[in-house]
């Protein structure tokens, strides 16, 4: 049986006040992740699916992609019934491929962060271009609690983030506001719930403004570096995150936790 669709895919057009003036239309692509029962957790059906959404919207005629979920969190992490049944190294490899497309799509990707983000969830928020949140929600990264490491996604947080930041969140698990991940850098702006959608088209407005060529040359300058160093590192991220899920303590850790 094909696994059921936990991500959508919507050309959505964009009303602007003045025209282009090259005559183009400005229209986004919108993929959603909508698995809301396991609050959108990164199961290989749905990194498959986002991943293959992203490729589609690189080759639609769309100006820019955002990124949104449905149901109360924009991504709980990585699926930890799946990696105690199947162990992580086939999707931590799958995480690494989709933060890469992300960071390497010839298009802007915008991220609409509606609700609280954890782990794995946050790579995504941070392989994104611009990362608008809504500013009641919270953000961690859980893995050290767990025995884990943010080994994969800290290729795409680590170049957003302060240092002393990326240390204190890391290392304490502990959660923080959507206000402190805009001051250190994770997310583009903190803006009150209803003025998400406001301040997303704004951004989407601004980028069709931009020539389609020149939004292409200039994110793969400003991802340059952020790749290199990805394509550098990714590999023993990869075998770290493996390890560490497949170990007696971070299985033991997963399991008390989904028993909760």
């Amino acid at each position: 049986m094909p696994d059921q669709s936990q991500v959508t895919y919507d050309v959505v057009g964009l009303d602007l006040p003045d025209a282009l003036p090259d005559g183009r239309t400005a229209s986004y692509a919108r993929i959603t992740l909508d698995s809301q029962e396991r609050r959108n957790a990164l199961s290989h059906a749905l990194l498959d699916q986002l991943r293959a959404a992203l490729n589609r919207a690189a080759y639609d005629d769309v100006h820019a992609v955002v990124l949104a979920a449905e149901g109360p969190a924009f991504c709980s992490g990585a699926d930890l019934t799946e990696a105690l049944r199947d162990g992580m190294t086939d999707s931590a490899r799958r995480l690494a491929e989709l933060l890469r497309t992300i960071l390497a799509l010839p298009k802007p990707v915008v991220a609409r962060v509606h609700g609280p983000v954890r782990a794995g969830g946050i790579g995504l928020v941070a392989a994104c271009d611009v990362a608008i949140s809504a500013d009641h929600i919270t953000y961690a990264f859980t893995e050290a609690r767990l025995a884990l490491a943010p080994a994969v996604i800290s290729l795409a947080v680590l170049p957003r983030m302060t240092p002393r930041a990326a240390s204190r969140t890391f290392l304490t698990g502990a959660p923080f506001t959507a206000a402190e991940a805009a001051a250190w850098g994770l997310v583009t702006q903190s803006v009150p719930l209803d003025a998400l959608d406001r301040e997303v088209d704004a951004v989407l407005a601004e980028l069709a403004a931009a020539d389609p060529q020149g939004l292409t040359a200039t994110k793969e300058l400003l991802n340059a570096d952020v790749l290199a160093r990805f394509d550098a590192n990714v590999d023993q991220a990869v075998t770290t995150s493996a390890q560490l899920f497949s170990s007696e303590r971070g299985r033991a850790a997963m399991g008390r936790l989904l028993r909760r």
